[in-house]
């Protein structure tokens, strides 16, 4: 008997430790993989004859900030605006660049999407949680409906379904809390000031 106490005190500590080391190590290994990924394409080696780890990455912060920096300016705006409108009338082009292009600016463009989470009324008053992405569907003829992205739980990808808004409850609460409590299947824990909203979006 003492025996088998000593051995599931020995798999709970076994566990513990597992639920410390784990998300730290792959998280670990995540970044060094893309600072490592990154670091490839600038050969320093090559350049300065050393290579120096990390500088890679900080040589692509700062272009794609001087970039950004350049596309705010009255002067090459037009130009970029121009290269957009070309880009976005090529044949199979357009449909890879506007992809990307929409789904970079959800979550950091000015159009930022996933930032409205609401909970959707199913049947026998279950509650779904998902964020609204478009509120006007009156393109589609869907007067009253707007479109709600549901994440799957353990997993990057997710469904969007076209509801009535008189279904929808917003909710009040941080945006990326919300997302990473449906992403862990609800494992994770809500800020005290998380709440569902009794009335339906408008």
């Amino acid at each position: 008997m003492k025996r088998k106490l000593t051995l599931r005190r020995l798999i709970n500590y076994f566990l513990g430790g597992l639920l410390i080391v784990l998300p730290l190590s792959l998280t670990a290994y995540f970044i060094s993989w893309i600072f490592t990924s990154i670091d490839t394409l600038i050969d320093t080696q090559s350049i300065l004859g050393e290579s120096i780890p990390g500088l890679g990455v900080l040589a692509v912060i700062v272009l794609i900030t001087s970039i950004g920096f350049i596309a705010e300016g009255w002067i090459f705006k037009p130009i970029l605006d121009f290269l957009d409108h070309v880009v976005e009338r090529i044949p199979g082009v357009k449909i890879i660049y506007s992809f990307i292009k929409d789904f970079m600016e959800a979550f950091v463009g000015e159009k930022k999407k996933f930032n409205e989470p609401v909970a959707v009324e199913m049947n026998n008053g279950l509650l779904k949680l998902g964020f609204v992405t478009q509120k006007d569907l009156s393109g589609l003829g869907l007067k009253g409906y707007v479109s709600v992205y549901f994440p799957h739980s353990y997993n990057f990808s997710g469904n969007v379904f076209l509801v009535p808004s008189e279904k929808v409850k917003p909710v009040q609460g941080n945006p990326s809390e919300i997302m990473k409590f449906v992403a862990s299947g609800g494992v994770t824990t809500l800020g005290d000031d998380t709440t569902v909203e009794s009335e339906k979006a408008n």
